[in-house]
């Protein structure tokens, strides 16, 4: 997978994918390396999120904002 891939670009290929696998009639072998593509994808959203997370926990660690307000 391209590491240089955003976030937005890896989940809209692992949309596509889903879509493809639940929409298409395609053979097992295909369907397979398919979903093994969907999962490599999801794993790498997975960790960007993960990230992203730690990323927001400290700034509000260290700072007077907190997650309840944003939503303000």
């Amino acid at each position: 997978m391209d590491k240089d891939l955003s976030f937005e670009e890896a989940l809209k290929k692992l949309e596509q994918i889903v879509s493809r696998l639940e929409d298409e009639d395609i053979p097992l072998e295909k369907a397979l390396k398919t979903f093994e593509e969907g999962i490599r994808l999801s794993r790498y959203c997975n960790k960007r999120l993960d990230e992203a997370e730690k990323r927001i926990q400290i700034l509000t660690q260290d700072g007077d904002l907190t997650p309840s307000e944003w939503t303000d």
